[in-house]
């Protein structure tokens, strides 16, 4: 009996540390929770008129149609639906992503714009939460990247840029750090978790490329599978609410007249400032990036990693994608981390050039930061150069991290 107690005495004493640490965190997440409400509460009658203005309004009507045997591509039933809700402009804004993306909004079909809101922000924070977390766990759960984890991924500009508009971009997110988290030990899942990036196909357009060559190269069948089931579930769903989810997509595509918008990308500024009458000119970019993808991939077929290889060619699709916007580019936040251990990690002292190099990055973010919360709207082309932001970081990340390779023998050469 004394064994015993003496035993539990002791688990006390080695557990009380970690159940401090469990016990602020769930303070905290209380105390925010209860600060969000209070917001909440106290501006109840702004926040209502406010929802109906930002980009979430076209997944709560499509959910509404789907939900009460309407087409969730219509434009004209959207808009007026949307004018009930307070929406002030004359163009609607409806749903582009195609069918199998229709059951994220089906759950909005049941309750009220608002309550709606409140729903799909709870859903984009617990995907933002989750996917820093996981993305920790994917680069080694030390202290260094977990800073690095925490910092990069609550200030990254298109985190608050898909917060603001209540955009889909961190359900695409987390379902990419999933696929990377799972793919060695859980296939089915990784490829299941494939169906939420997929939802935006045309974002990442060399990412799908570069799947399907490693599926059929490596005979990643249960990968594969995995993303196949979820898919045709995902379809068949939508089909149930909607026997015509098809057609409608492909006639609303055509009616929508993209051709005739701006885009704020690098395609799309190109396009504005050299060949403006020619729609198809602003593909130039991805036909160019397609041919680079198809050498890398098939260079790397055998030592493919995702979290390496991968993330490459989603920063080279983010940046020559023709339709494409800041709020999407959070899928990078990946890759950013990659860079950032890549440069800091294992340094005691900062070079010169790194703590530069770390000042750029970090002004051009808070510009962009600063730009969403003065509510500069994201259809300006003033946001066109984020991508290239992006992709300066990764490419310097790399270039430093293959600079730390190399000096690994002289280090040891001079060691022994």
């Amino acid at each position: 009996m004394r064994i015993g107690l003496v035993g539990v005495v002791r688990l006390e004493k080695r557990d009380w540390p970690g159940m401090q640490r469990d016990w602020r965190k769930l303070l905290m997440g209380i105390a925010i929770t209860a600060i969000a409400g209070f917001f909440v509460v106290r501006h109840f009658d702004s926040v209502r008129q406010n929802v109906a203005q930002r980009d979430y309004i076209q997944y709560w009507a499509a959910g509404q149609f789907l939900m009460h045997g309407g087409d969730p591509y219509d434009a004209q039933r959207a808009l007026e639906l949307e004018w009930e809700q307070g929406y002030a402009a004359d163009r609607p804004v409806v749903v582009r992503t195609p069918p199998w993306s229709l059951f994220l909004f089906m759950p909005l079909g049941f309750v009220s714009a608002f309550w709606g809101w409140v729903l799909w922000m709870a859903a984009s924070v617990a995907a933002l939460i989750a996917s820093v977390r996981l993305t920790w766990k994917m680069f080694g759960k030390t202290q260094e990247s977990r800073s690095l984890c925490v910092v990069i991924g609550y200030t990254f500009a298109p985190v608050l840029g898909c917060l603001l508009a209540a955009q889909i971009g961190l359900l695409l997110l987390v379902g990419i750090v999933l696929f990377l988290l799972w793919e060695e030990k859980r296939p089915f899942l990784a490829g299941a978790a494939l169906l939420l990036p997929f939802a935006k196909p045309h974002l990442l357009v060399f990412f799908w490329l570069a799947f399907l060559i490693w599926v059929l190269a490596r005979k990643r069948l249960a990968v594969a599978g995995g993303f196949a089931a979820a898919v045709a579930v995902a379809t068949g769903m939508a089909l149930i609410f909607d026997h015509a989810a098809f057609p409608h997509y492909f006639r609303f595509l055509h009616s929508a007249a993209i051709e005739n918008e701006f885009i704020p990308t690098v395609s799309g500024v190109l396009r504005l400032l050299l060949f403006r009458p020619y729609f198809r000119l602003q593909f130039v970019p991805m036909a160019i990036g397609l041919i680079w993808s198809v050498w890398y991939c098939v260079k790397h077929r055998r030592n493919w990693d995702w979290r390496d290889h991968g993330l490459t060619v989603m920063v080279v699709s983010i940046l020559t994608t023709p339709y494409g916007w800041l709020t999407d580019e959070v899928v990078l936040l990946p890759a950013m981390v990659f860079a950032a251990l890549a440069i800091l990690g294992g340094q005691k002292k900062i070079r010169v050039t790194t703590r530069i190099a770390l000042g750029i990055f970090a002004l051009l973010n808070w510009i962009l930061l600063m730009l969403l919360a003065l509510h500069i709207p994201l259809q300006l082309g003033i946001y066109f150069w984020s991508s290239l932001l992006w992709l300066a970081w990764y490419v310097y990340g790399r270039l430093e991290r293959g600079t730390k390779r190399n000096r690994e023998p002289e280090l040891a050469a001079a060691i022994t």
